[in-house]
């Protein structure tokens, strides 16, 4: 039996589009012989559709499209993923087993995420039974997505739900199960992906077929893996996360005994290409061509520009250095090298200086001084971006990390502006990583040396709002910031527990947290981030914007928001 394996990139309810992308992968399919079309979960809409599902006729649509699909698979079993009205009301998460010209049997998907970004019990209702035939000799069963992972690939807790929908198919004495899949990426997951089916082949005795959709959507990221074990737990194929696509499809001998190497992802390397995904995904489906963001010369914009010149390509990249009195020669220098290594096809430099010293002598009666006056510098430089933007068609990267959002270290409405935060879910330590390892794979941007000047690397951050101003002035050394970060957003420990645990002082700890709290409602504004970590900001991490923590224990220490504070 050949399996072939659609790793498609769907457009969200773009229904015909994705139907002829599906079409494609299935006259690919049949061409090579194969027996049996896999696609991703919900492949007809895209994942995850979200309202779309409660618009008039778009269910409907979805559903007609799944007949033209079937219509065409003549002897190719094809796994169509869309959603499904219920004939007593509701909708169900669903893979169509379509073969002869019609659909033979549908899986309705039995457990519904609804932690993290997920809210699909939001939207659908939990199928009720596994789903399995017969096909050429072959007992299969169909699963979605989290019917496999049952929250294990996450770190979650399986017991969450009250069936196992592997160990019924099981017990029904299925020999192969397929899993068409829409699970968004993380650093780390596909690493946790392989060792959980291989688990769950041996443990049940069956093979596993997975595919994972491609592509960026919004914040999420896919990255079109795909597996094939056997029930020795043997992996007897694997596509790695972000692979070429060189064609839509990839196709498995399951009679040919061929062990597979498994795929090592270098967690830097990969965080890097996920990045470049989001950034080509995102201008590409929003029906843009070209990107515009400011160049400070300093080591975030380095490295936003650079996942923007691989996503692109250079020549489509308009860098924009806005210098000011604060601005050294170096940082210029370090900015015009850089254009020069990623082949910017648009390297402009506007002075804000004229502008800004007008923008204070207008408020001379308020006083435009210390974070006022830094503000409003960095609100020029969003306007001049944001006029660029307009005049070119084209849209605005914001290049602020992880660690600065944290802690309210950025400007709303300056350099938080943009449609995609490149950086966002990256803090500060990992943007140094990443800048050294594409340096060290420049071919893996597309590069022929390394992209981001040293400079920008190893001289001290700086925002340049103020004479002789370092982040450090502001925030404690990034080592330090980003360990206590990681535990209170990755890790949700308290203070005390983080006290407990670690010999940081005490006051910085309880600072940092304050700060953190407080700085949620620029978070609310922050442009789109595209998720590489199992706690990113955004949907995933619904937050108050105004509380306060009853759990905390009572301090002393200084709660002031640090530079930049608005």
């Amino acid at each position: 039996m050949r399996i072939a394996l659609a790793h498609l990139d769907p457009v969200i309810g773009d229904i015909d589009g994705n139907v002829e992308k599906l079409l494609e992968s299935l006259s690919q399919a049949r061409a090579d012989g194969a027996d049996i079309l896999l696609g991703p979960e919900l492949a007809v809409c895209g994942y995850p559709p979200r309202d779309l599902l409660l618009r008039d006729g778009f269910v409907e649509a979805c559903e007609r499209a799944v007949q033209r699909i079937a219509a065409q698979t003549g002897d190719c079993c094809t796994i169509v993923g869309a959603p499904r009205r219920l004939e007593h009301g509701g909708l169900a998460n669903s893979a169509f087993i379509c073969r002869d010209g019609v659909v033979q049997a549908v899986a309705d998907k039995q457990l519904l995420p609804g932690y993290d970004v997920f809210d699909e019990d939001r939207y659908f209702r939990p199928g009720q039974r596994a789903c399995e035939c017969r096909l050429d000799g072959v007992h299969l069963g169909v699963l979605l997505c989290e019917d496999a992972w049952q929250a294990r690939d996450v770190g979650g807790n399986p017991d969450r739900y009250p069936v196992n929908p592997v160990a019924d198919l099981a017990s029904a004495g299925v020999d192969l199960l397929l899993v068409p899949s829409a699970s968004p990426f993380t650093v780390g997951k596909h690493a946790r992906h392989a060792a959980e089916l291989s688990r769950l082949a041996s443990r049940h005795e069956l093979t596993v077929a997975v595919v994972n959709q491609r592509g960026a959507n919004d914040d999420l990221i896919f990255n079109g893996e795909a597996f094939v074990v056997d029930a020795q737990g043997r992996t007897r194929f694997v596509r790695g996360e972000f692979e070429p696509r060189e064609r839509s499809i990839d196709v498995v001998d399951l009679t040919k005994d061929e062990p597979h190497a498994p795929h090592v992802p270098d967690d830097h390397g990969t965080r890097f290409r996920a990045l470049v995904e989001a950034v080509e995904g995102y201008v590409r489906k929003t029906g843009h061509r070209e990107v515009v963001l400011g160049l400070s010369g300093g080591i975030d914009s380095a490295l936003a520009a650079t996942v923007a010149a691989a996503a692109v390509g250079g020549e489509r990249v308009t860098g924009v250095m806005m210098p000011s009195r604060y601005s050294s020669v170096g940082s210029l220098d370090d900015a015009r090298a850089l254009g020069a290594s990623i082949g910017i096809g648009d390297l402009l430099e506007l002075p804000i200086e004229s502008l800004h010293a007008e923008a204070v002598a207008a408020l001379a009666g308020e006083g435009a001084t210390g974070v006022t006056d830094q503000n409003i510098q960095a609100r020029l430089r969003g306007l001049l971006l944001m006029a660029i933007a307009n005049e070119r068609n084209a849209l605005v990267l914001a290049t602020g990390n992880k660690s600065e959002l944290a802690m309210g270290y950025a400007t709303l409405y300056g350099d938080m502006n943009g449609a995609v935060a490149v950086l966002g879910d990256v803090y500060k330590m990992d943007v140094y990583a990443m800048s050294e390892w594409i340096n060290a794979h420049p071919a893996a941007g597309g590069f022929s040396g390394p992209p981001i000047p040293e400079a920008s690397i190893t001289k001290p951050p700086s925002a340049e709002l103020a004479e002789n101003q370092f982040d450090e002035d502001s925030l404690p050394p990034y080592d330090v910031l980003d360990d206590i970060l990681r535990r209170l957003i990755d890790d949700d420990q308290s203070v005390a527990r983080i006290l407990e645990d670690t010999e940081h002082e005490p006051a910085l700890v309880h600072r940092i947290a304050r700060i953190f709290d407080i700085a949620q409602f620029k978070r609310e504004q922050a442009a789109v981030i595209p998720k590489v970590s199992p706690r990113a900001f955004g949907r995933g991490r619904p937050w108050p914007i105004v509380s306060r923590d009853g759990s905390r224990v009572p301090t002393e220490a200084p709660t002031s928001t640090p530079d930049r504070s608005v």
